[in-house]
């Protein structure tokens, strides 16, 4: 079931499966992958007997962060029309944060951008040796607004603020390190590795495993308000038309270093 950028199926075991499916761009994410997401939410929420969903990405990479030749055009529309994409995007976010049932993010190759914020907003998250993160929205002139909030929960504000200031690539053994990978299998074994996780869950009560992640969600404060909402998806949008954008994108598209680099 799904769109042709989100597809998803649930087994007997009441197993969902959620893949990202646009491996021709390492399944960055666009208007069409967004609204995926929300209808593979919306179709899960309707779903009597559900109890896990499993993130994956088709091909090489798991997620490798937003289609910037998607964010360039939208870059040129009305400021409402920023506003309405970042509000989309974060909501997607924020409901897979909190999704009532265990959610787990198998990853692979890429993960970038967008793909560490949807990784940090799993329960679970099982990277094979061949896994690569950044969160590198400022090397194009944006900002990651909108999954710092989960970024810092998984792997602490200090993290945070090195890897998004910097932009740095880091493995699979370093984000296990740091808090946003559980465990890393070796390259291949995904499925495997994965699949511990969800009989693990699938042992324990639904509802008590429910009531768990959500009470642990506000024991922490893990819950965003809706102010903070509304500033995060107002910052995000104003970036995206903002003159440093413009540089940064650019540069992506002629594969050159930006202006404010210097030697």
């Amino acid at each position: 079931m799904g769109n042709d950028t989100v597809l998803w199926a649930v087994d007997a075991r009441g197993v969902a499966s959620v893949t990202l499916n646009r491996p021709q761009v390492n399944n960055a994410y666009n208007g069409d992958l967004i609204q995926g997401l929300h209808d593979a939410m919306d179709a899960l929420g309707r779903t009597s007997g559900l109890r896990l969903v499993v993130l994956r990405g088709n091909g090489r990479h798991f997620q490798a962060g937003a289609d910037l030749a998607w964010i360039s055009g939208v870059s040129t529309q009305s400021p409402a029309e920023n506003e309405r994409v970042s509000r989309l995007t974060a909501e997607a976010i924020r409901r897979l944060d909190t999704c009532p049932v265990p959610t787990l993010a198998l990853v692979q190759g890429g993960c970038f951008g967008g793909g560490t914020g949807i990784a940090a907003a799993c329960d679970v998250v099982v990277a094979s040796e061949d896994a690569i993160f950044s969160i590198a929205e400022t090397r194009w002139g944006l900002t990651a607004g909108i999954i710092l909030p989960q970024l810092c929960r998984a792997m602490g504000v200090r993290q945070v603020r090195r890897y998004a200031l910097t932009g740095e690539r880091f493995g699979a053994h370093d984000a296990r390190r740091l808090g946003l990978v559980h465990e890393v299998c070796p390259t291949g074994g995904l499925e495997e590795a994965g699949g511990k996780i969800i009989e693990a869950v699938l042992m324990n009560a639904p509802e008590a495993t429910t009531s768990t992640k959500l009470r642990t969600m506000a024991v922490a404060r893990s819950f965003i308000d809706d102010g903070e909402f509304r500033d995060l998806i107002g910052e995000h949008a104003r970036a995206r038309q903002q003159a440093e954008a413009s540089e940064g994108l650019a540069s992506f598209r002629e594969k050159r270093k930006p202006a404010w680099y210097s030697t």
